[in-house]
């Protein structure tokens, strides 16, 4: 795997920033995908040496111009990791259209995206490993996130259909389902509410993200070849079936 160029998207802060670094201390050249924050991602480069590039995934050419610019610039993308997420919450009674739009576009719709522009490559050389990161929101649901959960209970439709396309090919296409983890979105998260969901954790904690990037990290392996389709769910026994 030394040497493997890696495509995080998300990969600054949070959960993937914990991903990126993972995947670098395992031997990958990173790239870090972000969508805004250039302080951040300033100081994200400046810290662990992975280079960032600044693209909207929710837009398919801005996404084919940037894998070809990793391309020549770091090398073909062999693992790619699709994080990237945003959340417009609101109940259907509120929910706007421009609300839905930009979830399903960013959440699902760059995983469509990316998978595209790095597929026919992958392809080529026989191998590719594509993680795309879901939620345990996907899985069962949650009140006030009719556009999240149904962008996220895509991603895992997504990776199973997908999977079946590359089996043959060496490329493994996973899913990883996070439960609530301990990033600033979830930490923004009003004291009382986050107590009551802690209080449904089995593990009566959050998740970490490093243990998310673990979980990343063994399915993007050279020897996860026989894993795909697969959805890793990482919530603490929250939700299980």
């Amino acid at each position: 795997m030394t040497g493997r160029v890696a495509l995080v998207t998300g990969g600054t802060r949070g959960i993937g920033r914990a991903i990126s670094e993972g995947l670098k201390k395992a031997g990958y050249r990173v790239v870090a995908n972000y969508g805004g924050n250039e302080a951040v991602a300033q100081a994200f480069t400046a810290e662990t040496g992975i280079p960032a590039y600044k693209f909207d995934v929710g837009d398919f050419a801005a996404c084919q111009a940037a894998v070809a610019r990793i391309a020549a610039e770091v090398g073909p993308i062999e693992v790619l990791v699709n994080n990237a997420g945003i959340t417009r919450d609101a109940t259907m009674k509120r929910l706007s259209r421009d609300m839905w739009d930009q979830v399903i576009d960013t959440n699902l719709g760059s995983c469509y995206n990316l998978c595209k522009c790095v597929w026919d490559p992958m392809l080529e050389k026989g191998f590719g490993r594509i993680v795309n990161i879901g939620s345990v929101n996907g899985q069962m649901g949650q009140y006030g996130q009719v556009n999240y959960a149904a962008a996220k209970s895509g991603i895992h439709g997504f990776t199973k259909a997908l999977a079946q396309e590359g089996a043959a090919k060496g490329i493994t296409v996973n899913a990883i389902a996070p439960g609530y983890i301990d990033t600033e979105m979830v930490q923004a998260v009003p004291a009382d509410v986050l107590k009551k969901i802690i209080a449904r954790i089995p593990v009566g904690r959050l998740g970490h993200a490093q243990e998310i990037a673990r979980g990343v990290a063994f399915l993007v392996a050279d020897e996860g070849a026989f894993i795909t389709g697969s959805t890793l769910s990482i919530n603490g026994g929250q939700h299980m079936y």
